[in-house]
């Protein structure tokens, strides 16, 4: 008997989350997760996964559609990923799968439709009011890379802007944001947003406040940090974390402007649900608001958490509902 079920993906530079799911019961997905540092080769990765669906699900024929969403661009013929060694075709993925209906989106274009499908239970709002239904939505979020989108009312629904607004230039607010930028620069000619808001940054913050206040560079993982942050709110490790979320505030609050966002700002990413309740606490709406002028334009705007834990899964997945109705 022939099964008809679908496959998505949210590849980022850490990790690679696939689904699997009967086409007519979109709300069931069978996970499974992989470290991307596991695997060589992509196609590694894809032989496992087959072989893992196989054993769960029971299921050997080819899936019906597929869409996978990456960290990297996607107009290209070869898929390179950003913050990864992982790199593949479209050709060489619908071969290996044996589908020929293979969609491709960005990693925040599936984030910014999962947005579209999140309840009350998925989200922390910090501050502001109710959302303009009809205005644009903006979500950003860290991790392995810094990602942007954008969701623009058209019709009866919304129109996904993907974008590498990670890669924008970071402008440091204050004299120890100017201190950290200068630091950076010892490394970096360009010190862009995602060199500070990823797993990356983080390391990049700390470093570069234990050398302003001379004091020894101890911690090697993001993680290290955050734990040691949570700990010991007096550590350089905590005012890492404060510098970072000042940093997202204020980056938001830009995003914001540029967008007229006034349909709420979502934060989402593996880093910051991380520290949800110091992230609340944090100085970050005061950043996002702070703008001079136009305070009170940003006031009303909402800001959100997002604590939903496989938003990318949940966006592909409706891409893919997306297409079946047009």
């Amino acid at each position: 008997m022939h099964i008809s079920w679908n496959l998505v993906a949210d590849i980022g530079g850490t990790n690679a989350r696939f689904a699997a799911y009967l086409a007519d019961q979109p709300e069931v997905l069978y996970e499974f997760h992989h470290a991307v540092n596991e695997y060589p080769q992509f196609d590694q990765v894809l032989g496992v996964l087959t072989a893992e669906i196989e054993e769960m699900c029971g299921w050997r024929c080819p899936p019906e559609q597929v869409c996978f969403a990456v960290a990297c661009p996607v107009d290209n013929e070869v898929i390179r990923f950003t913050n990864s060694h992982w790199a593949f075709s479209r050709d060489q993925l619908m071969s290996t799968l044996n589908c020929s209906n293979v969609m491709l989106i960005n990693d925040f274009e599936a984030l910014a439709r999962g947005v579209t499908e999140l309840g009350s239970d998925d989200v922390r709002q910090i501050g502001g009011g109710a959302p303009r239904t009809d205005k644009p939505k903006v979500i950003l979020g860290a991790g392995t890379g810094l990602g942007v989108a954008a969701l623009v009312p058209h019709n009866d629904g919304y129109q996904v802007i993907d974008s590498e607004g990670g890669h924008a230039d970071f402008a440091p607010v204050g004299d120890l944001q100017v201190d950290v930028l200068r630091y950076l620069r010892r490394s970096h000619s360009r010190v862009s947003l995602e060199r500070l808001l990823s797993g990356a940054g983080l390391l990049n913050i700390y470093a570069a406040l234990s050398h302003i206040h001379d004091h020894q560079s101890a911690l090697t993982m993001p993680s290290e940090v955050v734990e040691q942050a949570l700990e010991d709110n007096q550590s350089i490790a905590a005012q890492t974390l404060d510098v970072f979320c000042e940093v997202i505030g204020s980056t938001a609050g830009n995003l914001a402007l540029t967008y007229g966002a006034r349909g709420g700002i979502y934060v989402a990413g593996g880093i910051v649900p991380r520290f949800a309740d110091y992230f609340i606490g944090s100085q970050f709406r005061t950043y996002f608001e702070s703008k001079g002028r136009f305070v009170a334009y940003l006031e009303p705007i909402p800001t959100y958490l997002v604590t939903h834990a496989n938003l990318g899964l949940l966006g592909a997945t409706k891409h893919i509902a997306i297409q079946r109705s047009d």
